[in-house]
């Protein structure tokens, strides 16, 4: 396995990764009383489904349209499939490995929907979700596992009770989800996360 590429470290400060772009989206309230931030949750999107980098008329990419509520339902087919939806993720991160931030991590992001994680249930209140730009059907780009091991290690740093609570959207959804999907590698993954912290 080759050895990951060390850009800058990546560091978090009042809920805000440094290194990311930052974009607000309205889309999260406050995480409940007495709540410790332990487990990130990996997902994948791409809109419209399977095509990357697509942005709207002002150059908006769709997802982070969407992610923002800013989304025009009229300029695909699908997005009226899914008009009116309102969701976030605390992190996406672009094909190019680019991280946007939309959502203080003090703060509860909308991406797990239902779900349980080892005996817990409802993961937006506990959980930071990342969105990997992707689908089930197409491997994940080097860059984006490169940037995701340099996230990873910012928020088990700031995050002490995340270490070791690394799951994806199927694994706290099964029946409704099955992202981030077969071609994510959880084994390069880890690999890449244990060389950055050894």
């Amino acid at each position: 396995m080759t050895q990951p590429k060390i850009q800058q470290n990546m560091s978090v400060t009042n809920g805000r990764l440094n290194q990311a772009q930052w974009l607000a989206s309205p889309n999260f309230n406050v995480r409940p009383d007495n709540t410790d931030i332990s487990a990130i949750i990996i997902h994948n999107i791409s809109l419209p489904p399977n095509e990357f980098g697509q942005v709207d008329a002002n150059g908006q990419h769709y997802v982070k349209a969407l992610f923002t509520n800013r989304l025009d339902w009229d300029a695909h087919p699908y997005f009226k499939t899914i008009e009116g939806i309102e969701v976030s993720a605390h992190l996406f991160i672009e094909r190019d490995g680019q991280v946007t931030q939309l959502v203080n991590f003090a703060d509860r992001a909308w991406h797990a929907g239902r779900s349980c994680y080892l005996g817990q249930p409802e993961c937006n209140d506990y959980s930071i979700g990342i969105e990997l730009e992707g689908s089930d059907y197409q491997p994940f780009t080097d860059q984006q596992y490169d940037s995701l091991a340099q996230v990873i290690i910012a928020l088990y740093q700031a995050y002490p009770k995340t270490r070791r609570h690394l799951a994806g959207h199927s694994d706290i959804a099964p029946e409704r989800k099955t992202d981030p999907g077969a071609h994510f590698d959880w084994a390069r993954l880890r690999y890449q996360v244990n060389q950055l912290l050894s």
